[in-house]
């Protein structure tokens, strides 16, 4: 009793201490009248779509109850999470507001400070490619991401009417694309296909986020925010889907499956090695590199030094089952559990994470150790949030 008492002590402990240091990075950056970036344009999927999916399907899904967006906002907003995701954690820390979808329209002075395109389910690849290897993709998959840059192309002229006035615009704000590319796999994955197939599928992938890099510079971005796969060997999803006997499958330390993270590595790899090019074609913009997978590790390693529970491969939100993810009653269906505490969980309904999740990806981001270059400390007022490198001791 008394070691179980001292480790849930040590585990709010470690919570209240990841809050500290989120709450000292936004009073350490600049403050809004003097934020390094005046807007935001994301694009990407599930993980960065804040209710461009849901507006899109007349609110027909899931995620238009609860107890989706529970944690922070006390209601639905379209967020694949119970709260707030890694872009509305950057938005805030810099100053900024929470960055609103794209599809819902309304008055183009509510996108002055950013706009969202992300859409949940959307691919790096387009449809004729899924097709050619019959494979399904969801919603018709009518929001990819040459799609959500070209609606970016045509939004332009609404917040900026002259070349000079959209570089002004454009050269001030942060480009987060992504993360993009894990639908690309996961529809592939769940369908059956084979792991040697779907691994040639990985330098298409990298074209196609190239491709849109590219793009958006071309339109003016000087400042990008590029992300990675997440570890989905560690994705309760995964784990059911692809669970074995075999204990030789799983890592020892973290019960994650080997072969599903090298995969997110193996694209990970040449997405860095895609950027390090484009840096050498761009030489005047800012391309960074978001670590997600190394971000999220820790956590998998030690969960309870991060203030997560002991077992952190399961969904807080699910039908059961050991990760409590089950293919017949998804969260939010009848039948469904919901956690008590979603802060102790990483993974919510099974295949997105949890606000706590986000949080700490952001917060890592924040602090540059997960970011390359360093987001803050190379874009920003190095001056002003230099002592960040201070308070690591409490999350690391």
């Amino acid at each position: 009793m008394a070691s179980s008492k001292i480790q849930s002590q040590m585990a709010s402990s470690s919570t209240y201490l990841s809050s500290l240091i989120f709450t000292l990075i936004l009073l350490l950056l600049p403050s809004h009248k003097q934020a390094c970036f005046t807007s935001i344009f994301s694009f990407g999927d599930s993980l960065a779509d804040t209710g461009n999916l849901l507006f899109y399907l007349n609110n027909n899904h899931r995620v238009s109850q609860l107890p989706y967006g529970q944690t922070y906002f006390h209601h639905p907003t379209g967020r694949f999470s119970d709260g707030r995701l890694v872009i509305d954690f950057i938005a805030e820390a810099l100053g900024l507001p929470l960055v609103p979808p794209y599809l819902p329209g309304g008055d183009s002075r509510n996108f002055e400070k950013g706009i969202n395109f992300a859409v949940a389910g959307a691919t790096a690849l387009n449809n004729d490619f899924f097709k050619s290897k019959g494979i399904h993709v969801n919603w018709n998959n009518k929001f990819t991401l040459d799609v959500q840059v070209e609606l970016f192309r045509q939004f332009l002229p609404s917040i900026c009417s002259t070349i000079s006035e959209c570089e002004e615009k454009l050269s001030s704000a942060l480009f987060l694309m992504g993360e993009i590319g894990g639908n690309d796999y996961n529809d592939p994955f769940f369908q059956g296909k084979s792991l040697e197939e779907i691994t040639t599928f990985v330098p298409l992938v990298i074209n196609a986020i190239s491709r849109a890099i590219t793009e958006v510079i071309e339109l003016g971005a000087r400042t990008l925010l590029v992300p990675g796969n997440i570890p989905i060997g560690c994705n309760s999803a995964y784990l059911t889907l692809f669970h074995v006997s075999n204990n030789e499958s799983y890592d020892q330390e973290t019960g994650c499956i080997n072969w599903l993270n090298e995969f997110s590595q193996y694209h990970n790899q040449l997405l860095i090695n895609e950027l390090q090019l484009l840096r050498k074609l761009h030489p005047h913009v800012t391309i960074i590199y978001a670590d997600y997978f190394e971000a999220l590790m820790p956590i998998f390693q030690s969960p309870e030094k991060y203030g997560f529970q002991s077992f952190p491969l399961s969904a807080c939100c699910g039908g059961g089952g050991l990760y409590n993810y089950n293919l017949s009653c998804y969260c939010g269906d009848l039948g469904s559990t919901v956690c008590m505490e979603p802060s102790k969980y990483v993974t919510w309904d099974g295949i997105h994470l949890t606000e706590a999740g986000y949080k700490h990806i952001a917060t890592s981001l924040l602090q540059g150790k997960y970011t390359n270059p360093p987001l803050i400390t190379q874009t920003c007022f190095p001056e002003t949030i230099v002592d960040l490198h201070d308070f690591k001791q409490y999350s690391s």
